[in-house]
C-alpha cells in the first residue's frame, strides 16, 4: 500500500486525482441541470422528478456519499497543491503556457473554489437540508428565489462557476494525458462551451422562477 499512497501523492499522482474528481463534479453537473430543466415544464414535472429522485432511496445515497468523498480528495489536494506551489519559485498550480498560457482561471481557481464550496454549502442549506414536511421543493425553490438578493447570489456564483470550471475541464484532460496539439485545441474550444452551458443553463433558472412566479 505504500506504493500506492507514494504514487497518489505524489505530484503526478495529486494532479490526477484533481483530474478525475474534477470530471465527476461535471459529469454531476449535466445530471443535476437536465433534472433542473424540469422546472421549464412547471410545477408538477419538477416535483415528480424530485419524488423520483426521492424514490431512488439507497442509489442517491450511495451518489451522495461518493459526491463527498471526490469534494473531499478534490479540496484537500487543490490546497496541498496551491501551498505547494505558494512556496516554490515557478509558476502556480494549474498554469501551463504550452497548455493554456495564465489566465483569470487559471490564476483564481483556488479562490473561486472556495467560493464556490461556500456556495454549494449554501444551495444545500437552501434546498437539501431545510424542512419538506408541510411543503413541496417546487415551493421551497419559488419562495426563495422570489428575494431579488438570492437570484443574484446564484447568477454571480454561476459566472464563478463557469470560470472555474473552463480552465478545470481542459487541464483535467491535460493531467490525464490528452495534451496533444491534435485534441487540445478542440478540448479547450469545448471546455469553454461546456462552462457557458453550464453557466447559463443554471442561472436562468432563478430568473426564470422570479419572474414567472
Amino acid at each position: 500500500m505504500n506504493w500506492l499512497k507514494q504514487t497518489l501523492w505524489s505530484s503526478i499522482g495529486k494532479k490526477l486525482m484533481m483530474a478525475i474528481t474534477g470530471l465527476s463534479f461535471c459529469a454531476f453537473l449535466v445530471g443535476h441541470l437536465a433534472g433542473n430543466l424540469t422546472l421549464y415544464a412547471g410545477r408538477d414535472a419538477f416535483n415528480s422528478y424530485a419524488e423520483h429522485l426521492h424514490s431512488l432511496g439507497p442509489l442517491v445515497t450511495a451518489a451522495e456519499l461518493g459526491l463527498l468523498v471526490c469534494a473531499a480528495i478534490h479540496i484537500i489536494t487543490g490546497l496541498t497543491l496551491f501551498f505547494q506551489n505558494t512556496t516554490a519559485r515557478g509558476s502556480r498550480y494549474a498554469v501551463n503556457k504550452k497548455g493554456g498560457g495564465r489566465t483569470i482561471g487559471s490564476a483564481t481557481m483556488p479562490y473561486s473554489g472556495f467560493l464556490l464550496l461556500v456556495f454549494v454549502i449554501m444551495h444545500l442549506i437552501n434546498f437539501h437540508f431545510v424542512d419538506k414536511s408541510n411543503t413541496t421543493i417546487f415551493q421551497i425553490v419559488s419562495e426563495k428565489f422570489a428575494n431579488p438578493l438570492w437570484v443574484i447570489i446564484y447568477i454571480a456564483a454561476m459566472i464563478v462557476a463557469a470560470v472555474h470550471v473552463r480552465h478545470g475541464f481542459w487541464s483535467a484532460f491535460q493531467s490525464i494525458g490528452a495534451n496533444h496539439p491534435k485534441y487540445m485545441p478542440a478540448i479547450m474550444v469545448f471546455s469553454i462551451l461546456f462552462s457557458l452551458a453550464i453557466a447559463v443553463g443554471f442561472g436562468l433558472l432563478p430568473i426564470y422562477i422570479s419572474v414567472s412566479g
